[in-house]
């Protein structure tokens, strides 16, 4: 059943049951909604079977139509243009919860490369701008230490990506960089999975994402040439 915007009259404020109700009707299936406080990943979907599961950021209790029927677009397509999207996040950052001050000295300007601007651009690629992390440039180190390090890491605590500055040269392609920092960004986006006790880091559902970088393959080509499986 198509479902046009006319047809759902959504409250300036609502709560989670009628945002649910809206989205699967604009959606045109079934699904569970989870209303989180989480700044480091404010819209999730995740899909196991025929079991999808939307994790949403509270401000989205604010959400129009406009904003309701862009999300509706992400959860059958995976991806949408996210326009309002975005701008609704931009306008309500106000509502994300305050973290305690880090000292993270950020410095994400580097000789050859520029994270903030790979980031940006990633984000609004892959994840529609809801990726909120800091990214910065490691520490320099000698080459041969550079080599036994992982090219990126991410620091929930700080919710902080690092990336080796060993890959900001010009000898190191664009795509590969992007791809390290997609890597990182994913660990941002989907957080750190417990089972049976156990923390999984690269789980399935992290490795079927990975994969969907547009250069997957031939940077992992170049990554087992140039350095071996050095990632975080």
């Amino acid at each position: 059943m198509t479902v046009t915007p006319e047809q759902i009259a959504l409250p300036f404020e609502q709560d989670e049951y009628a945002l649910k109700a809206s989205l699967q009707l604009l959606a045109g299936r079934p699904l569970s909604l989870i209303i989180t406080d989480n700044t480091t990943s404010l819209l999730s979907v995740r899909k196991k079977a025929e079991n999808m599961t939307v994790r949403l950021h509270k401000m989205f209790l604010h959400a129009g139509m406009d904003v309701c029927l862009e999300i509706a677009d992400f959860i059958k397509k995976g991806r949408s243009n996210g326009q309002k999207l975005r701008s609704f996040i931009r306008e309500n950052t106000h509502l994300l919860k305050q973290k305690a001050p880090v000292c993270v000295a950020l410095r994400p300007a580097g000789k050859y490369y520029s994270l903030q601007a790979i980031f940006e651009a990633v984000n609004a690629e892959y994840f529609d701008g809801a990726v909120c992390a800091a990214i910065t440039w490691g520490r320099s180190t000698s080459r041969q230490r550079a080599r036994r390090k992982t090219l990126g890491s991410y620091n929930a605590a700080t919710d902080t990506i690092r990336i080796n500055p060993l890959l900001d040269k010009k000898t190191i392609p664009s795509y590969f960089v992007e791809f390290i920092v997609y890597h990182e960004m994913l660990h941002a986006w989907l957080g750190i999975k417990t089972s049976n006790g156990r923390r999984s880091i690269h789980s399935r559902e992290f490795t079927l994402h990975e994969k969907k970088f547009r250069h997957y393959e031939k940077a992992m080509a170049w990554e087992k040439k140039r350095f071996g499986a050095v990632r975080g």
